[in-house]
């Protein structure tokens, strides 16, 4: 399996998600539209990561885990242990986590948890969809506060 490191994952982040900024915008200048266009390949929608697995490793928090690095592929060894609810952005437009869905058995006794940036990383799992790997094991990911939709609020 092949490993990368991304150098600035924030950047990323903002790109997959970064519609709100556009939007505020209100238009785009002739140029951020050419610039688009360049990136073209390189760019990754929300919704091309949201409903995707998230998957543990299995390994020790102090096992030279790094968030930055991004995979091209799902390890043999990872175990799927939720599913991606949606990404969690600052108002400044900084990735801030995950919210997965853990535990459970058809729907039943499931719990939503945010899973932050630092303790996640991107899994390209085919070129248009994605999922992403913690270090974090389902017991890990059980023990952390739920984020229903009071939470938000």
């Amino acid at each position: 399996m092949k490993r990368f490191n991304i150098l600035a994952l924030g950047t990323a982040a903002l790109m997959v998600t970064g519609t709100g900024a556009l939007a505020e915008a209100h238009a785009m200048s002739p140029m951020a539209s050419a610039d688009l266009a360049g990136m073209q390949g390189d760019l990754i929608r929300s919704r091309d990561i949201t409903g995707g697995a998230v998957y543990t490793t299995n390994e020790a928090t102090d096992e030279g885990w790094d968030s930055a690095t991004v995979y091209d592929a799902v390890g043999p060894d990872w175990n799927q242990i939720g599913e991606i609810e949606d990404i969690v952005l600052s108002r400044d437009g900084q990735m801030i986590g995950i919210v997965a869905e853990v535990g459970g058995f058809l729907d039943l006794g499931d719990k939503h948890v945010m899973i932050s940036v630092g303790d996640v990383s991107l899994v390209a799992v085919d070129d248009q969809s994605y999922s992403y790997v913690t270090r974090l094991n389902e017991e890990d990911l059980e023990a952390l506060e739920g984020v229903d939709e009071g939470f938000w609020e």
